[in-house]
C-alpha cells in the first residue's frame, strides 16, 4: 500500500495576499481557487516540479485561527523547500524580497538558510547533500 501526505493546510490571514506570495513571489504554482460561498475557498499552491504535497491555503477564521498565524509550529521551523539548486533559488528569492533570516550554511545533510513568510512562517530552503 501506498500512503502520500497530500495536504498540508497552512493558516493564513487572506487568501489574495498568500497567492500573491506563494505563486508570484517563490514560483509555486496555483493549482485551484475555487470559490466554496460564503467568503471561503479551496486554494492549492505547490512548488514547481512537485507532483503529491500540496499546501492548502486556508484563510483564518475566529480568534484561535488568528492567534496561530505565523505560529502553527510553535516557533520552529514548520515548512521545508527542498531545491536541487540551492544557489539559484536562493538568488532569485532574495531578489524577490524574501527575507532570510540567516546566511546561507553547509551541515552534513546539506545547504540551508531559513526564511520567513509575510505571514511569519518559517522554511528552511534545503539542498540536500549528495
Amino acid at each position: 500500500m501506498k500512503q502520500i501526505i497530500a495536504r498540508i493546510a497552512l493558516v493564513v490571514p487572506d487568501y489574495d495576499a498568500a497567492i500573491a506570495f506563494y505563486r508570484d513571489v517563490l514560483g509555486f504554482d496555483l493549482l485551484e481557487d475555487t470559490d466554496l460561498g460564503d467568503g471561503k475557498r479551496w486554494v492549492l499552491v505547490r512548488p514547481k516540479g512537485a507532483t503529491e504535497t500540496a499546501l492548502l491555503l486556508a484563510k483564518a477564521e475566529g480568534e484561535s485561527q488568528i492567534a496561530a498565524i505565523g505560529n502553527q509550529t510553535g516557533g520552529r521551523v514548520g515548512f521545508f523547500l527542498f531545491t536541487d539548486d540551492f544557489d539559484r533559488d536562493h538568488a532569485a528569492m532574495s531578489a524577490s524580497g524574501v527575507r532570510f533570516l540567516e546566511a546561507p550554511r553547509r551541515e552534513v545533510y546539506g545547504t540551508v538558510a531559513v526564511f520567513a513568510d509575510p505571514f511569519g512562517n518559517t522554511w528552511d530552503l534545503l539542498q540536500p547533500a549528495g
